[in-house]
Protein backbone atom coordinates (compact mmCIF):
# COMPACT_ATOMS: atom_id res chain seq x y z
CA UNK A 1 0.00 0.00 0.00
CA UNK A 2 0.98 3.47 -0.91
CA UNK A 3 2.33 5.76 2.04
CA UNK A 4 -0.39 8.46 0.91
CA UNK A 5 -2.85 5.94 0.86
CA UNK A 6 -1.76 4.91 3.99
CA UNK A 7 -2.16 8.27 5.25
CA UNK A 8 -5.28 8.64 4.01
CA UNK A 9 -6.92 5.53 5.27
CA UNK A 10 -5.72 6.39 8.46
CA UNK A 11 -6.57 10.10 8.71
CA UNK A 12 -10.39 8.45 8.02
CA UNK A 13 -9.70 6.06 10.82
CA UNK A 14 -9.06 9.22 13.22
CA UNK A 15 -11.83 11.12 11.61
CA UNK A 16 -14.49 7.98 12.81
CA UNK A 17 -12.49 8.42 16.55
CA UNK A 18 -13.32 12.36 16.81
CA UNK A 19 -16.70 10.91 15.80
CA UNK A 20 -17.03 8.73 18.67
CA UNK A 21 -16.03 11.33 21.17
CA UNK A 22 -18.59 13.68 19.42
CA UNK A 23 -21.53 11.00 19.71
CA UNK A 24 -20.22 10.49 23.46
CA UNK A 25 -20.89 13.70 24.32
CA UNK A 26 -24.14 13.33 23.29
CA UNK A 27 -24.77 11.13 26.19
CA UNK A 28 -25.62 12.28 29.68
CA UNK A 29 -22.10 10.33 31.15
CA UNK A 30 -19.20 11.26 32.90
CA UNK A 31 -16.22 12.63 30.82
CA UNK A 32 -14.09 9.82 31.99
CA UNK A 33 -16.53 6.74 31.13
CA UNK A 34 -15.27 7.31 27.50
CA UNK A 35 -11.03 6.39 28.35
CA UNK A 36 -12.21 3.90 30.53
CA UNK A 37 -14.37 1.82 28.42
CA UNK A 38 -12.15 2.63 25.39
CA UNK A 39 -10.10 -0.81 25.88
CA UNK A 40 -12.91 -3.10 26.93
CA UNK A 41 -13.34 -4.52 23.12
CA UNK A 42 -9.86 -5.85 23.58
CA UNK A 43 -10.75 -8.20 26.20
CA UNK A 44 -12.23 -10.33 23.29
CA UNK A 45 -8.21 -11.67 23.13
CA UNK A 46 -9.33 -14.04 25.45
CA UNK A 47 -10.70 -16.26 22.47
CA UNK A 48 -7.00 -16.85 21.70
CA UNK A 49 -6.74 -19.10 24.41
CA UNK A 50 -9.20 -21.57 22.09
CA UNK A 51 -6.37 -21.25 19.05
CA UNK A 52 -5.87 -18.97 16.63
CA UNK A 53 -9.52 -19.46 14.62
CA UNK A 54 -11.37 -18.66 17.52
CA UNK A 55 -9.19 -16.17 18.53
CA UNK A 56 -9.41 -14.39 15.44
CA UNK A 57 -13.30 -14.78 15.15
CA UNK A 58 -14.07 -13.19 18.62
CA UNK A 59 -11.63 -10.25 18.23
CA UNK A 60 -13.16 -9.67 14.34
CA UNK A 61 -16.51 -9.59 16.16
CA UNK A 62 -15.73 -7.18 18.53
CA UNK A 63 -13.79 -4.65 16.44
CA UNK A 64 -15.90 -4.79 13.42
CA UNK A 65 -17.56 -1.38 12.75
CA UNK A 66 -20.95 -2.88 11.06
CA UNK A 67 -21.81 -3.93 14.46
CA UNK A 68 -20.76 -0.99 16.49
CA UNK A 69 -22.93 1.02 14.17
CA UNK A 70 -25.73 -1.18 14.43
CA UNK A 71 -25.63 -1.15 18.44
CA UNK A 72 -24.78 2.53 18.47
CA UNK A 73 -27.75 3.64 16.22
CA UNK A 74 -30.23 0.84 17.84
CA UNK A 75 -29.20 2.53 21.48
CA UNK A 76 -29.92 6.22 20.39
CA UNK A 77 -33.38 4.83 18.69
CA UNK A 78 -34.46 2.97 21.79
CA UNK A 79 -33.01 5.41 24.03
CA UNK A 80 -31.35 3.42 26.20
CA UNK A 81 -27.80 5.02 26.38
CA UNK A 82 -25.97 2.27 28.29
CA UNK A 83 -26.11 0.45 24.35
CA UNK A 84 -25.71 3.49 22.55
CA UNK A 85 -21.92 3.93 24.69
CA UNK A 86 -21.18 -0.20 24.01
CA UNK A 87 -22.11 0.79 20.34
CA UNK A 88 -19.53 4.31 20.44
CA UNK A 89 -17.06 2.52 22.32
CA UNK A 90 -16.82 -0.33 19.62
CA UNK A 91 -16.55 2.42 17.06
CA UNK A 92 -14.09 4.18 18.74
CA UNK A 93 -12.13 2.02 19.87
CA UNK A 94 -12.02 -0.03 16.54
CA UNK A 95 -11.17 3.56 14.53
CA UNK A 96 -8.43 3.70 17.15
CA UNK A 97 -6.73 0.43 16.34
CA UNK A 98 -6.96 0.79 12.49
CA UNK A 99 -5.54 4.14 13.22
CA UNK A 100 -2.62 2.80 14.72
CA UNK A 101 -2.03 -0.01 12.16
CA UNK A 102 -4.13 -2.60 14.06
CA UNK A 103 -6.48 -4.63 12.20
CA UNK A 104 -8.80 -7.24 11.54
CA UNK A 105 -7.01 -10.40 12.45
CA UNK A 106 -6.20 -13.34 10.28
CA UNK A 107 -6.64 -17.27 11.64
CA UNK A 108 -2.86 -17.59 10.57
CA UNK A 109 -2.35 -15.92 14.33
CA UNK A 110 -2.74 -12.77 16.42
CA UNK A 111 0.10 -10.92 14.91
CA UNK A 112 -1.75 -11.60 10.78
CA UNK A 113 -3.87 -8.17 10.44
CA UNK A 114 -5.45 -7.54 7.55
CA UNK A 115 -3.48 -4.54 7.60
CA UNK A 116 -0.53 -5.82 7.53
CA UNK A 117 1.90 -8.57 9.87
CA UNK A 118 2.31 -6.56 12.99
CA UNK A 119 4.94 -6.46 15.35
CA UNK A 120 8.85 -7.26 14.60
CA UNK A 121 9.82 -7.23 10.85
CA UNK A 122 10.90 -10.33 10.31
CA UNK A 123 13.23 -10.91 6.87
Amino acid sequence: MSKSINRVLKLEEAGQFLLSLYLFSLLDYNWWVFPACLLLPDLSITGYLAGPKTGARLYNLFHNKLLAILVLITGFWLSVPWFALAGIILLGHSAMDRALGYGLKLEEGFAYTHLGRIGKKHV
